[in-house]
């Protein structure tokens, strides 16, 4: 899977931040949710997938048509 950096909404270059694949899907680096209440919540959580935190100005950087995945 190659990535491509679409954007982050931090200083510095931490997380959070938004990566396009080769494979048309988005890879999001983010806080971990661990609250049990919020994970209680999750449905069909399968095997392997894991769930992060990210505001909503973060996604201002997936504006569709714009990649060349």
């Amino acid at each position: 899977m190659k990535l491509r950096f679409l954007g982050s909404t931090s200083d510095g270059g931490a997380c959070p931040t938004l990566y396009e694949t080769d494979r048309g899907t988005f890879v999001v680096q983010g806080d971990e949710v661990t609250d049990p209440e919020a994970l209680a919540e999750l449905r069909n959580v399968l095997p392997g997938e894991s769930f992060v935190e990210i505001p909503k100005e973060l996604l201002r950087f997936a504006t569709p048509g714009e990649s060349g995945a």
